[in-house]
């Protein structure tokens, strides 16, 4: 995902190099920096993603996942079914 949304991004660099780079008088230019934001946007969330998939095969492997990481109690089965990568039980906020 995250490579494909690289070249994406570069796809969109390249035309963005070919044509006008006023963005303000360009009726394309404000289109292309658009869709160049997006997909930056799109590339960064999968990244966190990613980054987030990682730690938790990381507590997997160290026998801390599942472990809420504010209260150490067990996240609940049906919260590690809908976010596997959930780092705090329901009743925790999310660290950041």
């Amino acid at each position: 995902m995250v490579r494909s949304l690289c070249c994406e991004f570069g796809g969109i660099v390249a035309a963005a190099r070919d044509a006008s780079t006023d963005d303000e008088h360009d009726p394309e230019g404000a289109t292309l920096a658009y869709e160049r934001q997006h997909v930056a946007a799109l590339a960064d969330a999968a990244r966190a993603d990613l980054a987030e998939i990682e730690a938790a095969l990381a507590r997997l492997s160290d026998g801390a996942y599942g472990i809420c990481e504010a209260c150490g109690a067990p996240i609940s089965r049906e919260r590690l079914a809908a976010r596997p990568a959930a780092r705090t039980c329901v009743g925790c906020p999310p660290r950041r």
